[in-house]
């Protein structure tokens, strides 16, 4: 019997003064629903009923509302910074010009489409093919083209960076909304339809009915060449190395050279095509549509991008479709949470160093360290006590365990901005300058080695990442904070939610993505088929039961979309709970508010769930979206874990019970 690591507590002895507190909002409780029937709305169902979701929002909800709370805090930092008066050209001035920039709305109205006027009269200039197919590659990085290139590192070879092609170029969030016969999407459709003809008609053509039907009839074809979400998946089909020679012979109607070179890419001698078929039928495309169409397409997808930095027209088309049609949202968003969002996005490392210093003191990450440090041990037992996998693919899995790297809080190096040019009054340039700025900072690597310090999170955001390629689980700062961690509660509802995300980001190395990687970070199969097979056995199982859940009517759950995260969500809590029990050290837990340390672990898990969407939102999830909505992620992990049944006694009968040999046990 092998030894395990003593796990820390959770929660300093010196942070109580008397009884630690439960953890567990009871105010949010619906009590006359059992936990057996319902566990997420037996924690979250007062709430539910009681709480609006804000007019200006999609969903609500835990991580909304902490999102919500890390907005306010960056736009004081922004205020601050342009209160200082800072000296021109330092970072300092350039977040608060940014800003600035992008709130002048007033100004924005003045200007009305002088900011891209160049760009659509040069989009309007294009004589021929391959002047079109110069401008697909001049963009990239701009906008979203229906084929995109990027630099990342290599699956083959995780230390270096590589070329690869992705599809995209839609503007709507998928495929499904144009070919499905959904009457949802049916009328989203329409929304879109209109939408384009808008931004055409604002822009002054003429002909903004017929070129916004081609615009959709083109993007109808492109959605075609998709490959679905599920396809998608699957890092082996979708990595095809290939060289220039081998690419001109699949989608010979494209000029790559011209493509790249436009595309600010160095002599690239091989790439990575993720959806060859997508490549080939969209090069068919250019050849067969007329270049009048792929022009208003172009002049679309400038104007789509730029709309919440044009006059009101512009902005209010935006809102109606995007925020309204797409997510059901009732009221625009704050103009200073837009900006915001903008900055963020052209910013996020530098805002990110000022937000650590203010709301994230050392002692947080010590702490997360020691969080990290006790869900590693609980899974290399669990891998140990595997019933379905041999010994040999134990041994691989534990080396791969052994290999990962954990980051948390914020980068040990931060990105230098300096060379970004930010202008007052240049709201649009702004941030066309800034997406440029961010991709050829990725261009200039190809072929480099992988810089494995780097962060794709910044230290302000409400959320966590595994990535396989790098083999490492990353927790940005703010997301350690009441209620996933609250350092004066009891631990077992912060091992319920912050341990479980914990271990959700562990998981995804194990689950039927993350599982192809080797500890490098290697695209390389290091199972034995019978492993794989018992362990694709075991998805399978997990596949139909989400596939049984229907949020919204008519509407299941993509069991195989879904599946990652819910491989993740079911191994994340079970090594939680299991970490939890080592860190009592064989003591009794306390009781606290009349609940079990075991209730209590549970009530964390599906406190940290609460949510609640608009059903446009919802419907956008489950078409697009590989995470399963937050009450199906409740209970759907919950029915087979052991540890739920016996902490509620549930019983043959209660909606929430599956008996001992029906629950999927995967890590």
């Amino acid at each position: 019997m092998r030894l395990i690591p003593l796990l820390l507590s959770l929660a300093c002895a010196s942070a109580f003064a008397g009884t630690p507190l439960s953890g567990i909002d009871k105010a949010g409780m619906d009590t006359h629903i059992r936990p057996q029937d319902d566990l997420f709305r037996a924690v979250n169902g007062a709430w539910l009923d009681n709480t609006p979701i804000p007019a200006d929002k999609a969903a609500w909800g835990v991580f909304y509302i902490l999102r919500e709370q890390s907005d306010k805090q960056v736009k004081s930092i922004v205020d601050d910074l342009s209160a200082g008066k800072p000296k021109a050209g330092t970072l300092e001035a350039k977040i608060a010009t940014y800003y600035r920039s992008f709130m002048d709305t007033a100004a924005i109205d003045r200007a009305g489409l002088k900011a891209v006027q160049p760009r659509l009269e040069h989009i309007a200039a294009l004589k021929d093919k391959a002047a079109l197919v110069a401008e697909l590659g001049a963009v990239q990085g701009v906008l979203p083209t229906p084929v995109v290139l990027v630099v990342l590192a290599d699956p083959n070879d995780p230390d270096r960076y590589v070329a690869r092609t992705y599809q995209s170029g839609l503007g709507m969030p998928d495929r499904d909304y144009y070919l499905k016969d959904d009457e949802r999407l049916v009328k989203t459709r329409a929304a879109y339809l209109e939408y384009v003809r808008t931004l055409l008609s604002l822009s002054g053509d003429a002909q903004s009915g017929p070129h916004a039907e081609a615009v959709v009839a083109l993007e109808k074809r492109i959605a075609e060449a998709h490959w679905d979400k599920v396809e998608n998946r699957n890092p082996v089909k979708t990595y095809n190395p290939m060289t220039l020679q081998e690419l001109a012979k699949l989608a010979p109607e494209v000029d790559w050279a011209l493509m790249l070179k436009q595309a600010g890419f160095p002599t690239v001698e091989r790439l990575v095509v993720s959806q060859p078929s997508e490549v080939t039928a969209v090069a068919k495309l250019l050849g067969e549509v007329p270049l009048e169409t792929w022009k208003a397409y172009l002049t679309v997808r400038t104007l789509d991008a730029a709309a919440e930095m044009l006059p009101q027209g512009f902005r209010d088309a935006r809102f109606v479709f995007r925020d309204k049609v797409l997510s059901g949202t009732e009221q625009e968003k704050p103009r200073w949470q837009q900006a915001v969002a903008q900055l963020d996005g052209a910013m996020g490392e530098a805002l990110g160093q000022v937000y650590v210093a203010r709301h994230f003191p050392p002692a947080y990450k010590a702490r997360m360290q020691e969080l990290v440090a006790n869900l590693m041990a609980a899974y290399r037992d669990s891998i140990d006590g595997l019933s379905w996998m041999s010994a040999d693919t134990k041994a691989q899995a534990r080396e791969k365990l052994a290999k990962y790297g954990t980051k948390i809080g914020y980068p040990d190096k931060w990105r230098d901005y300096s060379k970004l040019e930010i202008v007052e009054g240049d709201p649009i340039g702004n941030a066309r300058r800034a997406r440029k700025f961010e991709y050829e900072r990725r261009v200039a690597r190809i072929n480099d080695k992988v810089d494995r310090t780097e962060w794709h999170m910044t230290p302000q955001t409400v959320n966590a990442y595994y990535s396989p390629q790098a083999n490492e689980i990353v927790f940005p700062a703010a997301i350690l904070q009441p209620p996933f961690f609250d350092m004066k509660a009891d631990d077992a509802a912060n091992y319920g939610a912050i341990g479980a995300v914990i271990g959700h980001e562990i998981s995804h190395g194990f689950d039927d993505q993350g599982s192809q990687f080797d500890g490098t970070g290697r695209l390389r199969n290091w199972w034995s088929a019978e492993d794989r097979k018992a362990f694709e056995k075991l998805g399978a199982r997990l596949v139909a039961q989400y596939e049984q859940y229907e949020p919204l009517p008519g509407k299941r759950i993509n069991g195989k979309l879904t599946l990652g995260e819910n491989i993740a969500d079911l191994s994340g809590l079970q090594i939680a709970y299991k970490a939890y029990k080592l860190s009592l050290k064989g003591k009794p837990a306390p009781v606290i508010d009349g609940l079990t340390g075991d209730q209590r672990f549970f009530y964390g898990w599906s406190q940290s769930w609460r949510s609640k969407m608009r059903d446009a939102t919802l419907l956008q999830r489950l078409v697009a979206d590989p995470h399963s909505p937050g009450e199906f992620r409740a209970n759907g992990a919950v029915v087979n874990h052991d540890g739920f049944h016996e902490a509620f006694a549930t019983k043959e009968g209660d909606r929430l019970f599956k008996t001992p040999g029906e629950r999927i046990r995967i890590w």
